[in-house]
């Protein structure tokens, strides 16, 4: 299955047609930019809008007109049955994801007055199931990872401070790829974020041991890098240029491989272990969600389900088994133990003085 990027351009590609349906996919796009929605976000709608152009394309449908509601679920089900090139359906998720810029296209066209109605107004999204993080380092495998890069080396010294940078904040891949120089605020100890996820600004706090390791990157490795005097880009690639989304990827996931602690991930597994220890060490929810820059205190809430320790702890306190064998002494036998558990109230023999009254001989009287 080809990639959905290389679809997109090429069916969106000089539209022949003013009326048809990639001349006003381009409308669109242009739209958006000029409302200020992010890069990220045109992109990703232009890509998977289309897909759905060329679908349209290769049944005879070349104008917003034509689409209908029957004809937009018929494009759901061909995403349901489509398999990628490893023989796996798309996810969910992924079908959501490519049915959600579909949905936003025609919301415009009724808007923008031109569709008399939106066909896609009634059409109903996959369920999302709710996932958990897939894998969270613990502090000793997170030091691991950071211990990981050569720091006797220039570029091993770089990757040492995005990587402390990376669990110190917990910011994002493209956050760290655009940090700045003068981002960052040694005195105070905080890092400016700007035009993070949905154009937003944001300041965070920075361990004094991630400043540490970005002074050193400063003063020992990034004058080797910079070309010109115009790059204000903190973290550079050997060739002086700004990350890449792929290259840094690339470069973190190496780092976690390299650790060995079983556990697979990248620049997010790093951001997801940051929160589920400052919860599991006492941080407020809503602190964590200033850090990692959710607008909606329900996506930060979803660490306080991998945050298993403190939940672990109550449950050894409280839990009935653990109770009851608190009560049982250490030099009881375990039938004796058994014969207490089953019976709390029951005094036993070995309890009773001997000779005493209420001693009675088998067969007597009661």
């Amino acid at each position: 299955m080809p990639r959905a990027s290389s679809v997109g351009k090429a069916a969106l590609r000089a539209p022949h047609d003013a009326q048809g349906l990639a001349a006003y996919v381009l409308r669109y796009l242009e739209w958006l930019q000029v409302h200020n929605y992010a890069a990220p976000t045109v992109q990703n709608r232009q890509s998977y809008l289309g897909v759905f152009v060329a679908w349209c394309t290769d049944r005879g449908l070349v104008t917003p007109r034509e689409i209908t509601k029957p004809i937009l679920e018929r494009y759901q089900r061909s995403l349901y049955i489509l398999r990628k090139a490893n023989g796996e359906p798309l996810t969910f998720r992924a079908q959501h994801a490519r049915l959600i810029p579909v949905r936003a296209f025609f919301k415009w066209l009724a808007r923008q007055n031109y569709l008399l109605y939106n066909p896609a107004s009634e059409l109903e999204l996959p369920r999302l199931e709710h996932r958990l993080p897939k894998h969270v380092l613990t502090k000793s495998e997170a030091e691991q990872v950071l211990a990981q890069p050569d720091t006797s080396e220039s570029m091993g010294l770089r990757d040492r401070a995005i990587l402390e940078v990376f669990y110190s904040t917990g910011m994002r891949r493209s956050e760290l790829m655009g940090l700045g120089l003068f981002d960052l605020d040694r005195e105070r100890g905080t890092v400016m974020i700007r035009q993070g996820k949905g154009k937003k600004d944001r300041m965070i706090p920075i361990g004094e041991r991630a400043i540490a390791w970005i002074d050193r990157y400063q003063t020992q490795v990034r004058p080797e890098l910079v070309i010109g005097r115009g790059n204000a880009t903190l973290f550079l690639t050997q060739t002086g240029e700004a990350f890449t989304p792929d290259r840094l990827t690339q470069l973190v996931r190496g780092y976690v491989e390299a650790a060995d602690t079983g556990k697979s991930g990248s620049c997010h597994l790093l951001r997801h272990t940051m929160a589920t220890l400052m919860l599991e060490n006492g941080a407020d929810i809503r602190y964590i969600q200033a850090m990692l820059g959710h607008a909606e205190l329900s996506t930060t809430q979803i660490y306080t389900q991998v945050s298993i320790r403190k939940l672990k702890e109550i449950h050894s306190a409280t839990h009935p088994a653990k109770v009851r064998s608190a009560r049982v002494q250490p030099d009881r036998t375990v039938d004796e133990s058994a014969a207490v558990v089953a019976a709390p109230g029951r005094v036993r023999p070995a309890q009773r003085k001997r000779g005493s009254s209420d001693e009675r001989l088998p067969g007597s009287a009661v």
